[in-house]
């Protein structure tokens, strides 16, 4: 008898930058795909009836992701991503904060298929990064789907 178990992992970059461009913060995270976003997965294979994920939101929660979350914490700011690309059973989603856009102490992040609400694909909980007026923001988060 075959077997395969199909595993999905998530993991980000966050990456604070000053406002001559100086990186003040890198970090990287893994992170939890939610059961929302298992279930987008595997609604995707099926058909394309749900949207594809195109906003990644930040916050302020601290309390600890879990498979149930299906919003942030204390949601900050949620923007567009930049961009969306897949390679080699990776998908990677960017989306960048410029100065003045979800300044204050984020310590939350999730990805979502809808400007409010919507489905949410992953959430992770971090320490603080104090993103202040003039600071720029970055997260590159990459979904990876493998078999063992």
């Amino acid at each position: 008898m075959f077997n395969s178990n199909i595993n999905v992992k998530g993991n980000l970059k966050v990456i604070l930058t000053d406002s001559n461009g100086v990186i003040k913060d890198e970090r990287e995270i893994n992170n939890l795909v939610v059961s929302t976003g298992l279930d987008f997965i595997a609604s995707r294979m099926k058909d394309t009836t749900a949207d594809a994920m195109s906003y990644m939101a930040i916050g302020t929660g601290t309390t600890a992701a879990a498979a149930g979350d299906t919003t942030l914490g204390t949601e900050l700011d949620r923007n567009a991503l930049t961009s969306t690309t897949v390679a080699s059973n990776v998908t990677t989603y960017v989306a960048s904060w410029a100065a003045g856009d979800g300044t204050g102490a984020i310590t939350e992040a999730g990805i979502f298929n809808a400007v409010s609400g919507g489905t949410m694909l992953a959430r992770t909980v971090f320490d603080v990064v104090n993103k202040g007026a003039n600071d720029s923001l970055t997260i590159t988060w990459s979904i990876t789907i493998s078999a063992s």
